[in-house]
C-alpha cells in the first residue's frame, strides 16, 4: 500500500544510514559528452533481506561488492531490475518522474520471480535519500538526466534449485545522455520469440534481456538496431521494440500492443505517452496489431510514423522496418506526433510545464 510520501521519507531516514564519500569524481566528468550507462555517481544504497526482514540499509560509496561463485542469483537467474529518471527543475530542484509506477512494477516482477516485496520505505525513501545525497550528479544538458538503476538479486550461497531464501537490493546513479542518439532500424524477428504468455514477459527480470542477446547480435550484425519482436504462434502480432514498447501512429490513431497477454513490459514511458497523445487529441488504442496491418497502412499512404518508448530511450523514431523481403522506410525528420510527444514530455519532467498528473516526485529542498 502507498502512503504519504513524507511517511516514506521519514521511515527511510531511521532505518537507512548513510556513508558519505571522502572524495568526489564529480570533477572528472563530461556533462557535455554524457554517453548512457558508462558513468556511476559517488553513491549506491544497499540493503540484506533475510528471516523475512529488510535490513542493513545503507548508502556507502560506489564499490564493488565480494560474491561467492555459489551465488544463486548466478546460477538460476533470480533478478530484477527497474530503471527510472531523475531531473533537475528550473530552480535546480531535483524530480524523480514517476517513481511510484516503478516501485509498483518492480515488486510485481518479485512476485512472478518468487522474490519478496520491498517495501516503500526503503525503494521510495532511499531514491529519495540517494539522490539528495547525489543531487549535483543530475545533468541539465539537453536529453539528459540521471538513470536511476534499482535491482534485486538472490543471494543465497547454494546451488540447489529453489527460490532463495536471502537477497540484496541495491540502487545505483548514472549520469547519461540518450540511449539512442539516432532514428533506428528495425527487423521484424520471425524466427526467434521473447515471450510467450504465462511466462515472464511483463516482467522485468534479466533472463527476458539475456535471451535477446543472440538474436539481436545477429540482427546489429545486418546492419539493423533493434529487433521488433512478435508472438511466438503466428510471428505477426507486435510485441516489443528491442528493449521498448513500440507505438504505430496510422492516420489519426496511434496504436500500441495491449497487455492482456502478459508478453510485454507495462512500461512507464508507455503509459505517459499514452496520456501524453490523448491530450494532443490522437485516438490511442491498445490492441493487437498485425505487421500485416502496418504493410497495409503504408502501401495506403496512412502509416505516419512508428517509435519506441522506455525509461533509457525516452521516445526513439523507427526510420526503417523490414520483414522478409518487404521494407517500410519511413522519413523521421517528418515525425510530428513524436516530435511533440519528445517535448511534451521533457518539460513536464524537467519542471518547465504544468504537471497536471503529479507525475514528478519532488526532492526536499536543501
Amino acid at each position: 500500500m502507498i502512503v504519504d510520501k513524507s511517511t516514506a521519507k521519514e521511515e527511510a531516514l531511521k532505518k537507512i544510514k548513510v556513508t558519505k564519500a571522502t572524495q568526489s569524481k564529480l570533477s572528472e566528468v563530461d556533462f557535455n559528452n554524457l554517453a548512457f550507462g558508462k558513468i556511476y555517481a559517488d553513491h549506491m544504497l544497499v540493503a540484506d533481506y533475510s528471516n523475512g526482514q529488510w535490513t542493513n540499509a545503507e548508502i556507502i560509496p560506489f564499490q564493488n561488492l565480494s560474491v561467492s561463485p555459489t551465488n544463486a542469483a548466478w546460477h538460476y537467474g533470480q533478478a530484477i531490475f527497474e530503471g527510472i529518471k531523475a531531473y533537475k527543475d528550473p530552480a535546480g530542484h531535483p524530480m524523480i518522474f514517476r517513481p511510484y509506477d516503478n516501485f509498483r512494477r518492480f515488486n510485481k516482477s518479485a512476485e512472478r520471480m518468487g522474490m519478496p516485496d520491498v517495501p516503500e520505505w526503503l525503494f521510495i525513501g532511499g531514491l529519495d535519500m540517494l539522490i539528495d545525497v547525489d543531487r549535483d550528479w543530475i545533468p541539465t544538458t539537453t536529453g539528459s538526466s540521471l538513470y536511476l538503476r534499482p535491482f534485486m538479486i538472490a543471494a543465497d550461497e547454494y546451488i540447489g534449485v529453489r527460490p532463495s531464501e536471502t537477497y540484496k537490493f541495491m540502487i545505483i546513479n548514472s549520469p547519461s545522455g540518450p540511449y539512442f542518439n539516432k532514428p533506428i532500424k528495425l527487423l521484424v524477428q520471425d524466427k526467434f520469440v521473447r515471450a510467450f504468455p504465462g511466462g515472464v514477459g511483463f516482467a522485468k527480470a534479466a533472463g527476458n534481456y539475456g535471451g535477446t542477446m543472440y538474436p539481436t547480435m545477429v540482427a546489429k550484425n545486418k546492419g539493423y538496431d533493434q529487433i521488433l519482436w512478435v508472438d511466438g504462434f503466428e510471428h505477426k502480432y507486435l510485441q516489443e521494440c528491442g528493449t521498448m514498447n513500440v507505438f504505430v501512429v496510422i492516420g489519426n490513431t496511434a496504436i500500441t500492443p495491449d497487455l492482456e497477454q502478459g508478453t510485454i513490459l507495462e512500461g512507464v514511458t508507455r503509459s505517459s505517452v499514452m496520456d501524453v497523445l490523448s491530450d494532443m487529441g490522437l485516438k490511442v488504442e491498445e490492441r493487437e496489431i498485425s505487421i500485416d496491418e502496418i504493410i497495409e497502412a503504408n502501401k495506403a499512404g496512412t502509416l505516419r510514423e512508428i517509435f519506441g518508448t522506455g525509461t533509457a530511450a525516452s521516445v526513439a523514431y523507427v526510420e526503417e522496418l523490414d520483414y522478409k523481403d518487404i521494407q517500410i522506410r519511413l522519413d523521421s525528420s517528418k515525425y510530428t506526433v513524436g516530435a511533440e510527444v519528445i517535448a511534451r514530455l521533457d518539460a513536464i519532467r524537467t519542471g518547465k510545464a504544468e504537471d497536471p498528473r503529479n507525475w514528478n516526485y519532488q526532492i526536499d529542498k536543501q
